[in-house]
């Protein structure tokens, strides 16, 4: 079953939201900025990483150096599940900002 648009940007509200959070919860000196759907996140190394609504797709995209991930969502689990690897979004999120910034952060709940 398909999202509806609605949905959908309820769903992607509701985690650019948790990120934002866990983000300024954590210790780590960096930039956020929302803006038009899109969450850039800014390491004080000058990498980032990107999350970015598609709409006509229904699909959340997060651009890393690591690469372009594109996420759909799951309803059973409740996640949003790489259309590729099926790799969680928080799962992916924690190797990624290990990998960017050099610091351990827990996503629990993406």
């Amino acid at each position: 079953m398909s999202l509806t648009e609605a949905r959908f940007h309820d769903l992607v509200d509701a985690t650019q939201q948790t990120l934002e959070d866990i983000f300024d919860e954590s210790d780590l000196d960096i930039d956020l900025e929302s803006s038009a759907g899109v969450l850039t996140v800014k390491f004080d190394n000058a990498s980032q990483v990107i999350f970015s609504r598609q709409e006509p797709l229904r699909q959340l995209w997060l651009a890393a150096r690591s690469g372009g991930f594109h996420f759909d969502y799951d309803e059973e689990s409740e996640r949003w599940m790489c259309d590729k690897s099926e790799e969680q979004l928080g799962e992916m999120l924690e190797r990624i900002v290990l990998e960017q910034a050099g610091i351990k952060l827990e996503f629990e709940g993406l």
